[in-house]
Parts: structure tokens; C-alpha cells; sequence
């Protein structure tokens, strides 16, 4: 006992001396310690070392004073305008409102843009400006939106250029001009539930009767429904019908029909059936949707006629004998979608960069020596190679897209092939890097990155779709690959040169690589564009190989060359890189100073990290390990010199501040707490 009280009495005066100290004021246990203080991005970086003004014109390509004049008129309406707290405007979209609202807001939002005149001429004037200007304000819009360019893609790409491209002077007139003031509002319905990629195989069939001069539209089975049909569930009056035409009992393939879905009130049309394809996981702003026909009737008139007709009699003319080739001039309106979507996932691949560097430029995390400031994420080695090596592709796939607008602009039917074959590599790589880039954004953001306001996490969502629609990635690589290796079968076969698109340095001696490599023989652009070539070459001709050992067992070519996909797609990822790196190359050419200076430190940059992380070079012996492991440590070379001009860099890609997300500029001042009750 007298322990056990000596011990409560010990604890009862610690007690009572604990409770006889002041607390000190909350000022004075605050006091020496310092609060994180916001230095923004430029604060953080160095003057420009090159004309921002030059660089922007380069990226963009074309249009830069429509680009400003579409961001403007987005700033005067507040439909485009996202509330986020604060005395600062930002564009955006709510991703959080209604499935119904964000329908009907993208809906104002086109009315509003064609009562400012925007879409005036788009389809109705044909020339290459008013081709770069609608380019410039449909990029301008997916910048802002991905819902907002869709629902005019869909309605102006897909729709209207199927009545441009596959109907003659009847349609043009009556549709065209109508179609550009939105007074019918069209959508293109030639997915099914049972058929994507595979068009050929569609099962929506329409008949003719003669006693009429009707073609008859019906969906004979539930597979053959059209799916993800833009614009059907809700706002669509028209559509192109894709469907296997019989006359007289035989079928004459694939072709294509207007046919009216609703009236002007959005009362359904007799015969049509609609149902909502409902909630996606992003790009709720369109309304896609499925359509059914029974027995739907519509003129004759209204078959698109401009590769094949069909008599008020009944009788089948074309000017095009070979189905296959009638075939891929029905395919025409999708290269239009597929060249404006490889240029749209390099704009958001620019979202993506912009924001997270900007970020990273401001945000400070740890300190390499006690009682000094923390380092800028943009500082550290392994920040740089995340984004840097990132921004170099951007800026390589931007001029890549902006040379390939220019060739489809000027393009000639003669110019088919090519356009279809640049344009699927380029559509399938792009996208690809884009969602690569939306990753790697959002994580170097951190938890900022979750945040729809900051948007680079909600672009993978808002975007995904761009690497399915207009054509499966995998699927278009796999085209690409077969369209080199048949010319290249020909070439052989004729005993010629090879005269395919990109593959002149086929008929040149195989390119030697030296053993050894400096930093300056890795910079330089014509061994750079050699290694590239190598590897296009050496691949095509193991698929050559390949396929043609399948062939001698017994496989059909075509199965023989479905068997060899794997050369395949990697045949279409070189051939597409090396396409970007000559579109680099030309336009590089053409600088002086240090523009050139810093595009060449881009391009070596573009080069080296394919190289790096392609398993091609070393696969194939393209490569030793040891010129693999100089490759790799001269990247994070390029990566630390490129560091003082990423500011400059990003100001270069014409990406309106407030169409970035509030991480982007003080993103201190944005959350704090008189902001949240703003």
C-alpha cells in the first residue's frame, strides 16, 4: 500500500503541474512556421528562349485567327462557362449534371455557334480554306468539349459528307444547305449490334419495288439493329441507312439511303423504332442510340447514287463492275472521321500536357537536404521522362497530323489509297499516344488529377472511344500492314521497285549501323530517320517471309496473314512512326535560329523514346543491348536539356488558360476555403 501510494501521489503532482501550464495561443504555436506559398509556372521558369508566336504557328499549322476567334465566342456565353468558385471563369463542362442536360446543353451550344455564323459554307463551299477553317473550329470545339465536336462531327462528317461524297447534284441540292443552317439534323447509321469493324458482313436489308419506285428497309434479326447510332435516341430527324441492297433477288453489297426518323415535331416515323444506348462512360453529351426499320419505305430518290443507281424499272447500273472497289468508295465518308480524330487525340494530348506541366512547374514535393526549400516536380529526372518524352511525341504527331490535313485537303481520287492507308496508321497511333498521355498526366497530377474540374483524368473517359469508332486501332494497323505487304508482293512479283506510300528506301541497299554511338551520331537526323526505316524494312520483309512459308503449307494469303498479326501490327506502328518523323523532318527543315534548335532536341527526343521503349530493335537484332542501354541514357540526357523550355513549350501549343483546368494556374488560391463558399 505504501508503494502503490507513493506512485498515485508521483502521478497526481505530474498531473496537477500538467494542468497548471498555459496553452499557448494558437498564433504563438503557429509562429516560424512557414506556409506553402504558390509560385506559379512562369515565376518558376526562364525567359522564352525562341518566339512562342512562330512555334504556335507551327503546331496549329493553319487558322490560328479563327482558332482565337471560336475561343472567344465560347468566352461570351455562358453556356460555356464552368462554375468552379472563384472569382476566375474557366471553360469547361459539368460532367456531373443530368445524362438529359449534358444532352441538351451540347445541343444549345451548337445552336449558339451556328446563329454566330460558324458552320457557314462547311459543306457548301469547296475550297482548301474553308477545309482548314471548319478543321480549325472542329478542333477548337474538342478542345473544349468531346461531346460538342461529336455531335457536329456526326452531323456534318458523317451525314453530311455521305450525301457530298456518295450522292450526285439531286442530293446536294436538297440537302446540303439545309443540313449546314441545321434545318434537318442528320445522324449515320451503319454500326449494328452484331456488326462493327466488319461492315461488309451488316444485316439491315433493303429491298426495291418497282410499283412504287420505294426501296423497303428492314432489320431482319435483333444483331442487326444499328447501335451507337450519334444523335438517334433524342434529336435526329434523318439518317444514312447502310444496308445490303437486293434487286431482283440478288444482292448487290453494301450502299447507303437517306431515310427520315422523325418529323419536325421529334415525332418517331412510322415503321422506325428508337432506343437509348443510355449512360457511357463518357461522351454523355451525345445521344447515342438504336434504331429498327420495319418495312420502311423511302423514294427512290433517295438512294445515294454517286457509285451505283437503280432504275425506276428496277435495273442495277454502276459505272464500278469490281464490288470489292465499289466497296471501298461507300468507305469514303471514314476518312474524313479518321484523319479529324488523329488530329483531335493530339489536341488532348495537349490538354493533358499543358495541365500537368504547368502543374508540375508550380507544385513542390520534398527537399533534398533538411531545412531547404522542396523541389519542383519538374525537377526531378523521372518527372521529366514521364512528361517530357510525352511532350516531344505531341509536338512530332502535331506537325504529322497537321501534314496529313493538307494532303486530304488537296487530295485527288487518285490519292485514295494513300489518304486511306496514312490516315488509318495515323488515327490508330495517335490515339493510342493520347491515352498513354491522359494516364501519365493524371497520375503526375496526383489527386488533383482526379478532379473533373482539372479534366485530365476525365479526358481517358471522354475519349476512349476515339481507339473504336471510325475503325478499330488494331484492326486499321492490321490494314496498313496488308496494304504495304500486297504492293510489296507486286513489286517483287513485276520485278520492280517498290512504288507503295513511304517505301522508296526499300529499293535503296539496306541501311548499315554503326557500332558505335555518340551522343551526336543519336541526334543526327539522317541516321535517326535510317534506324527507322531498318526497322520498317527488316519487319516487312519477315512478314513477306512469314506469310509466304504459311502460304507454301497450304494457308489461304488471307489466313496467312491473319496468322502473322503480330508483324502485322508492329509493321503499321514503324510505318506510321516514321511517318511522323518525316512530317517532322519537313517542317523542321524549314526553320531557322533557335525554333530549329529546339524542334531538332524534339525530334531527337520523338526518336530516341520510340526506340527505347520499342522491343522490335532488340528482338530482331536491330540493336545490341549495349547500343540499347546508350539509347536509353542519352533520352534522359534530351530530357534534362529540354527542362528550361518547357514552359515555352507548352505556351507554344495555343491552349487558352482558362480552357485548362484550375491546376494549371493558382491552384492554392482556387481551393481556398473563401472560394469554396463563393
Amino acid at each position: 500500500m505504501e508503494n502503490g501510494g507513493n506512485r498515485l501521489a508521483w502521478r497526481a503532482s505530474v498531473l496537477a503541474k500538467h494542468f497548471s501550464q498555459i496553452p499557448p495561443s494558437p498564433q504563438n504555436a503557429l509562429a516560424g512556421v512557414p506556409c506553402l506559398q504558390y509560385g506559379s509556372p512562369e515565376e518558376n521558369s526562364g525567359k522564352p528562349a525562341f518566339d512562342i508566336t512562330v512555334m504556335r504557328k507551327l503546331m496549329d499549322g493553319h487558322s490560328v485567327e479563327v482558332r482565337d476567334q471560336c475561343f472567344e465566342l465560347m468566352r461570351k456565353n455562358e453556356l460555356f462557362h464552368l462554375k468552379t468558385g472563384g472569382s476566375t471563369t474557366f471553360l469547361g463542362v459539368d460532367y456531373g449534371a443530368l445524362l438529359h442536360t449534358q444532352r441538351e446543353i451540347t445541343m444549345e451550344r451548337l445552336m449558339y455557334m451556328r446563329d454566330s455564323g460558324v458552320f457557314k459554307g462547311l459543306l457548301t463551299v469547296n475550297t482548301m480554306e474553308q477545309y482548314l477553317t471548319t478543321s480549325a473550329v472542329f478542333e477548337c470545339m474538342s478542345l473544349f468539349d468531346h461531346s460538342l465536336s461529336i455531335k457536329a462531327g456526326v452531323h456534318f462528317h458523317l451525314w453530311g459528307g455521305a450525301v457530298l461524297f456518295l450522292g450526285t447534284k439531286r442530293h446536294h441540292d436538297k440537302w446540303l444547305k439545309v443540313t449546314e443552317e441545321f434545318g434537318i439534323r442528320g445522324c449515320f447509321a451503319m454500326t449494328e449490334l452484331g456488326h462493327g469493324s466488319n461492315v461488309r458482313g451488316i444485316e439491315t436489308v433493303t429491298t426495291y419495288d418497282p410499283t412504287t419506285q420505294e426501296f423497303i428497309i428492314n432489320t431482319p434479326c435483333e444483331s442487326a439493329q444499328k447501335y451507337w447510332i450519334g444523335g438517334a435516341a433524342q434529336h435526329a430527324t434523318h439518317t444514312i441507312v447502310f444496308s445490303q441492297l437486293y434487286i431482283g433477288g440478288k444482292n448487290e453489297g453494301v450502299h447507303a439511303l437517306i431515310c427520315q426518323i422523325r418529323d419536325s415535331n421529334g415525332k418517331i416515323c412510322p415503321g422506325v423504332r428508337i432506343a437509348d444506348c443510355g449512360l457511357k462512360i463518357g461522351l454523355n453529351g451525345v445521344d447515342n442510340g438504336r434504331l429498327w426499320f420495319d418495312n420502311v419505305r423511302v423514294p427512290r430518290e433517295n438512294l445515294l447514287n454517286s457509285v451505283a443507281d437503280v432504275t425506276p424499272e428496277g435495273k442495277y447500273v454502276s459505272s464500278i463492275t469490281d464490288p470489292d472497289q465499289r466497296f471501298g468508295a461507300f468507305m469514303a465518308p471514314l476518312t474524313t472521321g479518321r484523319v479529324t480524330i488523329a488530329v483531335a487525340a493530339v489536341y488532348q494530348s495537349k490538354v493533358a500536357l499543358a495541365t500537368a506541366i504547368r502543374y508540375a512547374l508550380s507544385r513542390r514535393a520534398f527537399a533534398m537536404t533538411p531545412n531547404q526549400p522542396e523541389v519542383l516536380l519538374l525537377d526531378y529526372p523521372s518527372h521529366q521522362q514521364r512528361l517530357l518524352t510525352l511532350l516531344a511525341k505531341s509536338y512530332a504527331m502535331s506537325l504529322a497530323g497537321n501534314k496529313l490535313k493538307m494532303i486530304y485537303g488537296a487530295r485527288t481520287p487518285a490519292d485514295a489509297k494513300t489518304i486511306h492507308v496514312l490516315s488509318s496508321g495515323l488515327k490508330a497511333l495517335l490515339t493510342w499516344h493520347f491515352m498513354r498521355t491522359a494516364q501519365e498526366c493524371r497520375e503526375a497530377c496526383g489527386g488533383q488529377g482526379l478532379k473533373t474540374e482539372n479534366k485530365v483524368g476525365q479526358l481517358k473517359g471522354e475519349y476512349d472511344v476515339q481507339l473504336t469508332f471510325e475503325g478499330d486501332n488494331n484492326v486499321l494497323m492490321q490494314q496498313v500492314s496488308k496494304a504495304l505487304l500486297a504492293d510489296y508482293f507486286s513489286s517483287l512479283k513485276r520485278k520492280k521497285p517498290v512504288k507503295s506510300v513511304g517505301l522508296d528506301h526499300m529499293n535503296a541497299p539496306r541501311p548499315i549501323i554503326p557500332a558505335k554511338f555518340t551522343s551526336d551520331l543519336l541526334r543526327n537526323s539522317k541516321f535517326q530517320l535510317a534506324l527507322f526505316q531498318l526497322r520498317e524494312r527488316d519487319l516487312l520483309e519477315r512478314l513477306a517471309e512469314d506469310v509466304t512459308q504459311r502460304v507454301s503449307r497450304g494457308v489461304s494469303p488471307a489466313e496467312a496473314a491473319n496468322q502473322s498479326y503480330q508483324l502485322g501490327c508492329r509493321l503499321g506502328e514503324a510505318f506510321s512512326e516514321k511517318q511522323v518523323l518525316e512530317a517532322h523532318l519537313a517542317a523542321e527543315t524549314e526553320q531557322t535560329g533557335s525554333i530549329k534548335d529546339v524542334l531538332g532536341l524534339l525530334r531527337s527526343l520523338y526518336v530516341l523514346s520510340v526506340i527505347d521503349e520499342s522491343p522490335v530493335f532488340l528482338r530482331y537484332g536491330l540493336l545490341t543491348s549495349t547500343q540499347s542501354q546508350i539509347i536509353h541514357q542519352e533520352v534522359a540526357a534530351l530530357c534534362g536539356e529540354l527542362r528550361p523550355h518547357a514552359l515555352a513549350l507548352v505556351d507554344s501549343l495555343g491552349i487558352p488558360l482558362d480552357l485548362l483546368g484550375p491546376i494549371a494556374s493558382d491552384w492554392v488560391e482556387h481551393n481556398s476555403y473563401k472560394n469554396v463558399l463563393a
